[in-house]
């Protein structure tokens, strides 16, 4: 912004000289009309300038055209900078697939199993990860979702391929979900599946870095329910996230998903 200011005092400046050189170069009114006088008595030939329409006739537009042609400069001026400024065709800067495929979903996190022990994302590493996000108390699709996690893991294990998950549970209400909560909890379903819970501040951390929506609604008391968006995420042992399920899957059809994404790696 402060080159194109500059630019434009130049060109005012520019278009005040111009007129100021036309002013000295052009005589005043009374020379011209002794000067057409003195030719008249001497050589009877008719006037060369005619002293009273010069002046009037084109100081007017001297500076409008200035203008004019400065304004003119500047677009030039424009255009040729954005030029140099243009990148051609496949010569801008490069990136990642991974940098334009959207969000990066996933991160560092803190938290405590059901044996008070302490789980970053450090000691999953090199584990393939069934993610899900929910509440003990939930009444329906929670444990509609757990029960899902465990039939998956039995149908991997039954494979001929035999492709290993570990399913882990990270709670969405840890006011209520203690260590001790959650492990009698998920007994029920599958002593296999990996309970997570800790401080609500690093609970609702870790569910930022998943992308994961959750609320409080219906309180009465302490008893409420919580809305959540009940995602189950394939975790790669780079505890990169390759893959979001929706309630939508049966356990096959989960774990025919798993075993494709899988095989897509090994390739």
């Amino acid at each position: 912004m402060q080159v194109y200011r500059s630019l434009l005092n130049s060109i005012k400046n520019r278009s005040i000289q111009i007129l100021n050189t036309y002013e000295r170069f052009i005589p005043p009114k009374r020379f011209h009309s002794a000067s057409c006088m003195r030719s008249a008595r001497k050589t009877y030939d008719p006037p060369l300038l005619t002293g009273p329409s010069t002046s009037k006739s084109w100081k007017p537009y001297i500076l409008p055209g200035a203008a004019l042609g400065g304004f003119s400069g500047l677009l030039l001026f424009l255009r040729y900078n954005d030029e140099r400024r243009a990148i051609p065709k496949g010569q801008g800067e490069k990136f990642e697939r991974s940098a334009i495929q959207g969000p990066i979903i996933g991160g560092p996190f803190s938290l405590i199993d059901t044996e008070g022990r302490l789980v970053t994302e450090r000691n999953l590493l090199g584990n393939c990860v069934l993610l899900y996000f929910g509440y003990t108390s939930s009444p329906d699709v929670g444990p509609a979702e757990v029960q899902k996690m465990a039939k998956t893991t039995d149908i991997l294990g039954s494979k001929q391929d035999h492709h290993k998950i570990l399913p882990v549970f990270v709670t969405i209400d840890p006011q209520r979900d203690t260590p001790s909560q959650l492990r009698a909890y998920l007994k029920e379903f599958d002593p296999r599946i990996m309970g997570l819970t800790g401080p609500v501040g690093a609970v609702r951390q870790m569910a930022q870095e998943y992308r994961v929506y959750f609320k409080k609604v219906d309180e009465e008391g302490d008893d409420y329910l919580v809305e959540s968006s009940h995602n189950m995420y394939l975790v790669n042992p780079n505890m990169q996230v390759v893959r979001c399920f929706g309630v939508e899957y049966s356990g096959e059809e989960l774990a025919d998903a798993i075993v494709e994404e899988l095989k897509k790696a090994e390739t």
